[in-house]
């Protein structure tokens, strides 16, 4: 892409947002409100890796079972 395509695209961004400051790079992601924070818990029946909501995480702990496995009647 071109500078000066750069430019016309940031400049939207800006119309539609003024507080929008530019790409800040993948390691830093904005806040969004309303989402539950994740962690990766692994399914003891299947072996597959799940993003479940921390609480789940913390609740269950090493004995999780992914939704796929109980509506199969695995777990």
């Amino acid at each position: 892409m071109t500078r000066s395509k750069d430019r016309l695209r940031y400049g939207a961004m800006k119309r539609l947002n003024p507080d929008y400051h530019g790409f800040r790079g993948y390691g830093q992601e904005p806040d969004r409100p309303g989402q539950t924070p994740l962690e990766t818990v692994t399914c003891t029946a299947c072996g597959r890796r799940r993003n479940v909501p921390v609480g789940v995480a913390v609740e269950q702990g090493d004995a999780f079972v992914c939704q796929s496995c109980r509506d199969e009647g695995k777990g």
